[in-house]
């Protein structure tokens, strides 16, 4: 069974196609700058690659050249369109419609209404799968939602400390995302260690970022709250903030409590902290420069994805793993060492020299540490796959 799993930006569409159960993947590919006069197009079927410039106009012109390509006479890897059984998207956000479902009206008002809630994740989205709706309608659409691998989560860890008729009503609790990612790296670290007991601390770090609990792969707790903004500090997302700020900044800026969640949203996190950049690579070279404010952007970061390691270790009794992925988590020598450094009094010890040559899967801590490091790529796409597969078989 053909299955393509979808990525969206507002102006952007990257997908993988897996034929499933078998987990292979045959092509990948995206397309950038969608609805602009110059569209980037690329493929990768096998030993193809492919590179085109032309105007695509909306995310179902998209799929559709996405379609052609895999299904051209010479390169393709599919005999037609009608090959793909669905298409499914790590979407983000639809409230009590968690887990994965297939993509209807209920989910899609959903999504559209908490909006507010996912500005970055739920407009695009929600305004794509209504256009593939009506171009493809021959095809299932899957939401594999990103708060479904939390809902394990004892309530004690979901609850705020709010009045509670506002988490009945009204859904206001910590729900915690990045749930492709997290399940990935319970299921891989406990086939890379050989056990399936493991008390685990994954940290998803990259343009945005949340660390999670596990315990035996079942979610305990994520840093991730009541929206994609909280928790840690993100690329240019606000992280963790205090609410009794905003009327100070509502009186002292005279901008509008719409103007200042902008800024929450979109100039905040590292690059509002640097002034600079909202990457971590171009963070590491200024403040190996010299460049005050980088380098406090990256103590900040460091400093938060600590506090929230140190919770989990409490909620966890310890850990038998910590676990970095995602782009910084992968390939940043910097954090991983600042994050695990001052340990030792929790059997926590980073191999120095380890954690310098990390490249894709290793293990990084050193021969006595009692916690094993280790770096393990994620793959949320073969996720979203394997949830997809299971969500038509189900209909």
């Amino acid at each position: 069974m053909i299955i393509l799993v979808a990525n969206l930006g507002s102006t952007s569409f990257k997908y993988r196609v897996f034929d499933m159960p078998a987990e292979r993947q045959l092509a990948r590919g995206g397309i950038d700058r969608i609805g602009q006069a110059q569209s980037r197009c690329t493929v990768e079927i096998g030993d193809h690659k492919g590179e085109l410039t032309r105007e695509i106009p909306d995310h179902a012109a998209a799929v559709q050249m996405c379609l052609d390509q895999l299904t051209d006479p010479q390169h393709g890897c599919l005999k037609s369109a009608e090959d793909v059984a669905a298409i499914g998207f790590k979407a983000v956000f639809a409230g009590k419609l968690s887990g994965v479902r297939i993509v209807d009206d209920a989910v899609l008002g959903e999504m559209e209404r908490l909006a507010d809630v996912a500005p970055a994740h739920n407009p695009p989205y929600a305004r794509a799968m209504r256009q593939l709706r009506s171009a493809f309608p021959q095809i299932p659409l899957v939401a594999a939602l990103e708060t479904g691998f939390h809902d394990t989560i004892p309530e004690a860890q979901r609850a705020y400390a709010v009045p509670y008729e506002w988490k009945q009503e009204y859904g206001i609790q910590r729900w915690g995302f990045h749930g492709a990612s997290h399940r990935f790296i319970g299921g891989r670290i406990a086939q890379l260690i050989g056990r399936d007991d493991l008390k685990v601390i994954s940290c998803h770090l990259g343009g945005s970022n949340s660390l999670c609990a596990m315990e035996r792969g079942v979610s305990q707790a994520n840093s991730l709250g009541m929206s994609p903004q909280t928790g840690l500090p993100h690329n240019n997302r606000v992280g963790d903030f205090d609410p009794f700020a905003l009327p100070v900044l509502l009186k002292a800026t005279g901008r509008t409590l719409e103007q200042l969640l902008d800024d929450l949203a979109e100039r905040s996190g590292l690059l509002g902290v640097s002034g600079l950049s909202q990457d971590v690579r171009d963070l590491e070279e200024a403040a190996a420069k010299g460049h005050v404010r980088a380098d406090l952007a990256l103590n900040v970061f460091a400093v938060a994805i600590r506090q929230y390691l140190g919770a989990y270790l409490a909620l966890l009794n310890g850990a038998d793993a910590i676990v970095f992925t995602g782009g910084i988590g992968e390939n940043s020598v910097r954090i991983r060492r600042q994050v695990c450094e001052n340990l030792d009094y929790a059997g926590i010890r980073l191999d120095a020299a380890r954690n310098a040559e990390a490249r894709g899967e290793c293990r990084i801590s050193a021969a006595d540490s009692r916690t094993e490091i280790w770096v393990v790529p994620t793959n949320e796409e073969i996720v979203v796959a394997r949830q997809s597969l299971a969500a038509v078989d189900a209909k």
